[in-house]
């Protein structure tokens, strides 16, 4: 069967939207930025995300069973069994005894537990060394991280948000409670917006103390507002490299969790 004849003018045309496809399934399965970094002494796992290209989402209970998915690997299968392969996958933030969230948890625009603006008490732990505060992405697909006073104040709907505590960096300043010689270390996760469409993660690789964490993100990172999400427990997941964080012998069930899915 001889092949149709095109002019050059014309292949090029119908080839176009077949090339644009393939480059967008290529940069869609792309993995996230991971590097592994040493910051006076210390090494962590630092995760940048672009929300243009990576569309980052938070996932707490299966809705067709209401159950919690609890860790990362569950969320990987669920992903997998519906066409979706897991990119990216971390703790989202500080949760109570009942293993709910203990502050402001959305998911893709419903409020599933309310901002919690309740101070000192010592059943909160870290949640309650203030300030605390809210990694938010809004509808139009910007983030930010606020102090819960600001969130509140600001009023705006969010799609994706979780709250905790406490405020690592607070307008380019480290949270002023924080003790540079602390012993209190611990393995530990935070968040910042650097700008409203890049996101990074951290998680460290060893134990550190709040004052050390925070300078990694204002002072090697960059950012001018970043949050801690969890301790001890916390673990980052990026596809083809693994786990980093917390030893798997502490990692307890998470509340929720920050997940990239992109179409298998």
């Amino acid at each position: 069967m001889s092949r149709p004849c095109f002019p050059a003018r014309v292949r090029r045309r119908l080839w176009l939207p077949v090339l644009l496809l393939l480059a967008g399934c290529g940069a869609s399965a792309r993995a996230p930025v991971s590097r592994e970094l040493s910051f006076d002494g210390q090494n962590y796992r630092v995760v940048t995300l672009d929300l243009k290209h990576e569309p980052l989402s938070l996932h707490w209970r299966d809705p067709a069973s209401d159950e919690a998915y609890g860790d990362i690997e569950t969320l990987q299968q669920w992903g997998e069994a519906r066409g979706q392969r897991l990119l990216f996958a971390t703790n989202a933030g500080i949760y109570d005894r009942r293993n709910a969230p203990l502050g402001l948890y959305v998911e893709n625009g419903k409020t599933l537990v309310p901002l919690n603006m309740a101070h000192g008490n010592p059943a909160s732990g870290n949640f309650s060394l203030l300030p605390n505060g809210v990694f938010a992405i809004y509808p139009d697909g910007h983030a930010a991280v606020r102090s819960s006073a600001a969130f509140k104040a600001d009023g705006k709907p969010v799609r994706w948000a979780t709250q905790s505590g406490p405020m690592l960096v607070i307008d380019g300043q480290l949270n002023p409670r924080f003790v540079d010689d602390s012993g209190s270390l611990k393995w530990r996760s935070g968040v910042c917006a650097k700008t409203p469409t890049e996101v990074v993660f951290a998680v460290s690789e060893v134990p550190v103390n709040f004052h050390g964490f925070a300078r990694l993100f204002r002072d090697k990172l960059g950012c001018r507002d970043a949050l801690y999400l969890d301790g001890s427990i916390s673990q980052v997941f990026v596809n083809g490299e693994g786990y980093a964080g917390a030893p798997a012998f502490l990692v307890k069930p998470y509340a929720g969790i920050f997940a990239v899915f992109v179409p298998q």
